[in-house]
């Protein structure tokens, strides 16, 4: 048996030796490489196949949710964006709008207060004039009355004799406003 054993090993080694030229053909390792080919295939189509595939879906579709999870947001995130722009422009409407009130409101406050200042200085300077008038008035009687009494204390000197009767009074003043008219 050790010499049958040895033999084959040397039949083995000379058709498992290298061909000659590139151009040959080892048949024994042609067949044998696609029985195992085959059968690798047939192992791998049973058992791996099946899971590498359901593997595969599974990562497809979870690639297509992610993918609609991303449009759904990037959809809500252009509607955000959107909305902000609105609230930005309306803001900014208002405050321009806030701003041409006060400024309005403004301008009307301020030409209340000048009217009111110048009824107050039209007021005011009416009531001077009367005061005026009234001081002027009060000066003219007064400055009559001691024109009269002036009148009086001359003539009586004069007549030595004391004239201090209505009747008197009133012929002086009678006197003073016809020269006064006259003047």
């Amino acid at each position: 048996m050790p010499g049958t054993l040895i033999g084959w090993l040397a039949v083995l080694q000379e058709h498992q030796a290298a061909p000659a030229t590139p151009f040959e053909v080892n048949f024994g390792l042609f067949f044998w490489t696609w029985v195992v080919f085959i059968a690798l295939f047939l192992v791998l189509r049973r058992f791996a196949w099946p899971v590498i595939l359901k593997n595969t879906e599974e990562r497809e579709r979870r690639i297509r949710h992610q993918l609609a999870d991303a449009e759904k947001m990037n959809a809500e995130a252009k509607a955000l964006l959107e909305e902000h722009r609105r609230m930005m422009a309306s803001a900014k409407g208002q405050t321009h709008a806030l701003l041409a009130e006060a400024k309005a409101v403004a301008e009307r406050e301020r030409e209340a207060l000048l009217a009111r200042a110048r009824q107050e200085q039209e007021q005011i300077l009416e009531r001077a004039k009367r005061e005026i008038a009234f001081e002027r008035d009060r000066a003219t009687m007064q400055l009559r009355r001691e024109a009269v009494d002036l009148s009086l204390a001359a003539a009586a000197k004069l007549l030595e004799a004391k004239l201090d009767s209505e009747a008197d009074r009133r012929l002086v003043t009678e006197f003073l406003e016809s020269a006064e008219k006259g003047q």
